[in-house]
C-alpha cells in the first residue's frame, strides 16, 4: 500500500479545515491506506519561525514526506494565498522533497474569488520542490463545511463528491 502523508497548514485542529482534513483521511482509510498527519502549527514555533533545519521535530516531519509515495497539502486562504503557517514549513522542506511523489492540494477559502490560488501560488511552489505529478487539486469553500455542536464536521455533497473525485484520481496516481 502506498504511504501517504497530509501537510495540514492550519492554525487550529478546531476549524473547518479539519472537516476537510477528517473527510480526505476517512476515505483515504476506506481504501486499506492509513495517512500520517502532519498539523504545522503544532510544530516548534521557534523552529519554524528561525528556520531551524535541524531541529528534531522539523527532521522527523520532513521525513515523513521523503517517506512518502503521495503528499497532501491541506491549506486556508489568508490573503489570497496559502497559510503563513504552511509556507514557514514548505521553506525548511528539502529542495526536491517533492521529486517523485504524487501531490494532491486541497484548499479552503471564504470565497470563490480565491479559487485560482492552487494554480497560481500554490502549484508553483510545489513545482519549485520538485513536483511534477500534482493532481487536479480541489478549492472548498468554507460554507459547504459545517460545524456540528458534537464538534464533528458535515461537508457539502457537492463538495463530498469532488474530494471523491480528487482522492480516487490521486490514489491511482500513486498505485499505477
Amino acid at each position: 500500500m502506498p504511504t501517504i502523508t497530509i501537510v495540514a497548514g492550519g492554525n487550529s485542529i478546531h476549524s473547518r479545515l479539519t472537516g476537510v482534513l477528517n473527510y480526505a483521511k476517512e476515505l483515504l482509510e476506506k481504501e486499506n491506506i492509513n495517512p500520517t498527519t502532519i498539523q504545522v502549527h503544532q510544530l516548534p514555533s521557534e523552529a519554524l519561525i528561525k528556520a531551524e533545519f535541524n531541529n528534531e521535530k522539523i527532521t522527523e516531519a520532513n521525513q515523513l514526506i521523503e517517506n512518502s509515495d503521495g503528499v497532501i497539502f491541506l491549506t486556508p486562504v489568508y490573503k489570497a494565498a496559502y497559510s503563513g503557517i504552511l509556507k514557514t514549513y514548505i521553506d525548511l522542506l528539502p529542495q526536491k522533497a517533492l521529486k517523485d511523489k504524487a501531490v494532491l492540494p486541497l484548499v479552503l477559502g471564504g470565497t470563490y474569488g480565491h479559487l485560482l490560488v492552487i494554480d497560481y501560488v500554490l502549484k508553483p511552489v510545489l513545482i519549485n520542490l520538485g513536483a511534477s505529478n500534482i493532481n487536479s487539486g480541489v478549492y472548498i469553500q468554507d460554507t459547504q463545511v459545517t460545524k456540528n455542536e458534537d464538534h464533528s464536521y458535515s461537508l457539502a455533497d457537492e463538495t463530498k463528491a469532488r474530494l471523491n473525485d480528487a482522492l480516487t484520481q490521486f490514489i491511482k496516481s500513486i498505485v499505477r
